[in-house]
């Protein structure tokens, strides 16, 4: 039945099994392989043993059936001894069993490690390009189903392959030897086995794309609608009733397809079981007849029938191999795509740090333009058929701003004027195509990635928070941190209140993305990271967007604490909070077409001052201010 079973799955995956696999692919298998090679051969060793084991045993048993019928003085003692043998080959059987499986244990997990350590690392050193192309549940995939399959390749695959093969020989050779007129007709009925396994393999495979598909799509509706931002979505505009209706519809079908498949399959297993008790009868009569005639002894009878099972298990196992081995192999390929996805942004090997001083940052005739999905992505990561290969316009034209150290400079404009994408360069999430970014005057492209983390902090209009404690998401800007500098820290971001009123204190988790909390009190925790952090340059991208008058208030007093003694940069929609920026430029269509302070930007009446006009006519300039007057 374990013959049967794997014939049928074989024939399945058959249906889109790959055909080929890339150059080079066998050799840097190897090379994650190869610090298990002792291990590996033991492994190996123990398969062979296995596979002997079970070709021994029928010949055993048929030597006790004959031992029995020859009768004599010393059959009672040759039974004992055979039996004996076949209980020793039995505890031998278990005991290379539970070493081979702690051995393919040991390699495979080991490999699990190597696998997804080497491409997490991979990932994280990917430009922020890659992950605004890429699906996460596709990348996810590639670090859990396919470095599974992997592994599977050379625990797995290998081991059945040579096992087969060994028991297989073995098993041919015996039969030949006992009585090769019995061989040749179990021979010539294996393709009673295969060609049946084919077709209904094909029948399989396309119900189980079917369910396959339709699972999917459940799994997609199901993780769209239970998101907290989905799930509101689905509150406040969805039809409940006609979404019940659309899951219930595909869970039908889904069960529609299961029954079939059940059944589908059940009818072959049951066909090939008749044929092989059918088998089993045949071999019985002839080797009946045989034996009854003195060409052969009864107990060749019982060998020949338990080395049946031995014969047609490998066959069809081994009918599959090419399947089996090429799936597992391209799964090594598609982890090794990923790998081999070379990271647009990279140190140097020479990459210098940053002195303590106070730090100015500097954009010199900066040209950029966001890259092209052929540069920075997969087309299997993006879910799609083929990568879209245009080159990314420019979007900055010759930008030159310098922000000095302690000063802080306010960037304002019309949406997709520009500002975000100047201020992601200053972190380096992007290298410029032309001109350079500098920090204390060293081109950003020179410094460490440490230097640049540790001398650069962003608070953005999101509030990025992870599902866990507020200490976790707190620490994560500087792991050393005590409880009482997080105390601290949250108290200078306006949350004392908030921190006390909790239950948990820091040990209260904030939910997927923060959304336990507030708009203001998630931004608040940023700012919180940012005050642990203690970085000399500071950017603040629309850090106060979409959040009620009360919230921005305490957001913009605990911004006024993140942005003392430090040099910022700061992109904000309300004119009103930055007016009193050492120096406000205002960037439209990738340039900046004026600068100057609030005072002589207004008295110049150009574009901002008609900006401003624009943002408040009708009402009071003197709103909330990000920026606090200079004495």
């Amino acid at each position: 039945m374990d013959g049967v079973w794997g014939m049928m799955r074989g024939a399945t995956r058959a249906v889109d099994a790959p055909t080929s696999i890339k150059r080079g692919t066998l050799p840097r298998i190897w090379r994650f392989a190869r610090p298990y090679r002792r291990l590996l051969a033991g492994f190996l060793s123990l398969t062979v043993v296995s596979a002997t084991i079970g070709v021994a045993t029928p010949v055993l048993a048929g030597r006790v059936v004959d031992a029995i019928i020859g009768g004599g003085p010393d059959a009672a003692r040759t039974v004992v001894l055979l039996a004996g043998g076949v209980a020793g080959l039995a505890v031998l059987e278990a005991l290379v069993g539970l070493s081979t499986r702690w051995f393919s244990a040991r390699i495979g997990e080991g490999l699990i490690v190597d696998l997804r350590g080497a491409v997490f690392e991979h990932v994280q050193r990917m430009p922020v390009a890659f992950f605004t192309r890429t699906r996460t549940g596709a990348l996810v995939s590639r670090l859990n189903n396919d470095v599974v399959g992997a592994q599977t390749a050379i625990t797995g695959t290998v081991s059945s392959v040579l096992s087969n093969v060994i028991q297989l020989a073995l098993a041919v050779a015996v039969m030949m030897t006992l009585a090769w007129q019995v061989t040749v007709l179990a021979l010539v009925l294996l393709p009673i086995f295969v060609i049946p396994a084919r077709r209904m393999g094909r029948t399989i495979a396309d119900l189980r794309r079917e369910n396959a598909d339709l699972s999917a799509a459940m799994g997609n509706q199901m993780t769209e609608r239970f998101s907290a931002a989905g799930a509101t979505l689905v509150k406040l505009f969805g039809r409940p009733v006609e979404e019940a209706a659309s899951f219930r519809g595909r869970a039908e079908r889904v069960r529609d397809i299961g029954i079939r498949t059940a059944m589908a399959t059940r009818v072959f297993v049951t066909s090939l079981s008749l044929v092989s008790a059918l088998a089993q009868a045949l071999i019985y009569g002839l080797g009946g007849y045989l034996a009854v005639t003195g060409q052969i002894e009864a107990g060749t009878v019982v060998t020949l029938a338990l080395l049946l099972t031995r014969l047609y298990s490998p066959m069809t196992a081994l009918a599959n191999a090419r399947v089996d081995v090429m799936t597992a192999l391209v799964s090594f390929e598609r982890v090794f795509e990923v790998l081999d996805l070379r990271p647009m942004i990279t140190e140097r090997p020479d990459a210098r740090d940053l002195p303590p001083d106070p730090l100015g940052v500097r954009l010199r005739d900066v040209r950029f333009g966001y890259p092209g999905a052929d540069r920075v992505s997969l087309a299997s990561l993006e879910e799609v058929a083929v990568l879209d290969n245009r080159a990314g316009e420019e979007v900055l034209h010759g930008i030159d701003l310098e922000v000095g150290a302690g000063q802080v400079v306010a960037l304002v404009g019309p949406s997709g004027a520009g500002k975000s994408t100047i201020a992601a360069l200053v972190p380096r999430l992007y290298d410029v195509d032309g001109g350079a970014v500098e920090l204390g005057g060293v081109d950003v492209r020179e410094l460490s990635f440490a230097a640049v983390r540790g001398a650069v902090g962003v608070v953005t209009q999101d509030g990025h928070l992870f599902h866990d404690t507020i200490r976790a998401n707190l620490a994560y800007a500087a792991p050393g941190a005590s409880d009482e500098e997080i105390v601290e820290a949250m108290r200078r971001a306006r949350l004392g209140e908030v921190l006390d009123a909790l239950p948990d204190g820091l040990d209260t988790v904030v939910g997927e993305r923060g959304y336990r909390l507030s708009g203001g009190e998630r931004q608040r925790l940023t700012i919180a990271r940012l005050l642990l952090a203690r970085p000399r340059v500071v950017i603040l991208d629309e850090a106060t967007a979409h959040l009620d008058s009360e919230s921005e208030v305490a957001v913009q007093e605990a911004l006024g604490e993140a942005l003392q003694g430090r040099t910022a940069i700061v992109i904000a929609h309300r004119l009103s909070t930055v007016r009193d920026a050492d120096l406000i430029a205002v960037v439209e269509h990738g340039r900046i077409v004026e600068r100057g302070t609030h005072d002589e930007l207004i008295a110049a009446g150009g574009r901002y001052a008609a900006l401003h006009r624009t943002q408040f006519a009708g009402e009071s300039a003197n709103g909330p201010r990000l920026v606090a007057p200079r004495a």
